[in-house]
């Protein structure tokens, strides 16, 4: 008789029987239980609030409707999207004692935060592609950064994090995991879930760094030559006035990406130690809990038409009140 190969899907359903994942968060410390959840709690609203509202400004703006705030408005949605697949857990696990979860919700947590991470990466590429054009090539920018394209270009960036984290979500169902384990972080992220199975998690471990490189040479070699291009061409711009303007508005770009790409390359470019497990924790909630944050903060208050697009329809919905223009 043929024995065919057991599927990925098969391997899945025989461990989800009687495997349960602790998650330990910040457990260890329980004096900032309550400080840490209040604090996350005024996050994830600030989170909610800025993201939802960068994409209803530019949505109900005609003056934002360029490809710039087109792809604004996804790196928005996504920021919004993370934060919404771990923050609600984390603050449920500072203020519950049973910090379980489910083998199947470990795993579909590290597949959306994959998904949504993983896009980000390629969107922040895609606007600094965005920002070359619009500086390299202002009299053709609405040409060549037709709607098709920014659409395609989207696209491409959500299909990769979907690819890569099907990838990583295959071969991490390739590992045996056993009882009750207790995941030394407080979110499913990929080493402390392999740190815990009970089959040897190197292809698993090679496989997300591999990937994980991949995904932030060629993004980062995309920003840093679109970069490049943009300051030579700055540089030769007769008026300070004019350069002034660009750097002013890639600064905001340049502050997201540094604070993003140095935060991952720390997670998943660097080999974790036992030692460095704190810091690992600390990165994780910087990249799931703070930057998605920090973005619609960074954009809006370094941003002159985002904060005349908010001031007008702030007016235009409180027309009772006389509004200086």
């Amino acid at each position: 008789m043929h024995h065919s190969e057991p599927s990925a899907f098969s391997i899945y359903k025989n461990q989800t029987s009687g495997v349960t994942f602790i998650l330990v968060g910040f457990s260890k410390y329980p004096h900032l239980q309550v400080p840490l959840f209040l604090l996350f709690l005024t996050i994830y609203t600030v989170t909610v609030l800025g993201n939802l509202g960068m994409i209803a400004t530019i949505r109900l703006s005609p003056k934002l409707h360029t490809p710039m705030y087109f792809f604004l408005s996804h790196l928005s949605f996504l920021d919004f999207c993370y934060s919404t697949v771990v923050t609600p857990k984390l603050l449920e696990n500072l203020i519950v004692e049973d910090r379980r979860i489910s083998f199947t919700g470990c795993v579909m947590q590290f597949f959306f935060v994959c998904i949504f991470v993983v896009t980000e990466t390629f969107m922040l590429a895609v606007m600094a592609y965005d920002r070359f054009v619009a500086v390299c090539n202002p009299l053709l920018y609405t040409v060549a950064m037709s709607q098709k394209l920014c659409w395609s270009l989207v696209a491409a960036s959500y299909s990769w994090g979907i690819i890569s984290s099907f990838v990583f979500i295959y071969f991490m169902l390739t590992l045996v995991f056993c009882g009750t384990k207790f995941i030394n972080n407080f979110v499913c992220e990929h080493d402390a879930i392999v740190a815990v199975a009970c089959s040897d998690p190197y292809i698993s471990q090679k496989v997300i760094f591999i990937i994980g490189t991949f995904n932030e040479l060629s993004s980062l070699m995309i920003i840093l030559t679109s970069y490049v291009f943009i300051v030579s061409t700055v540089m030769k711009m007769p008026t300070t006035g004019g350069r002034y303007k660009v750097f002013s508005t890639c600064a905001s770009h340049l502050t997201t990406i540094t604070i993003f790409h140095s935060i991952l390359i720390c997670l998943y470019c660097v080999p974790t130690t036992k030692s460095s497990w704190l810091l690992v924790k600390v990165a994780s909630v910087f990249y799931t809990v703070i930057i998605p944050m920090l973005n619609p903060l960074i954009y809006s208050l370094r941003n002159k038409d985002v904060k005349d697009a908010v001031k007008k329809l702030m007016c235009s919905s409180l027309s009772s009140m006389k509004c200086i223009p």
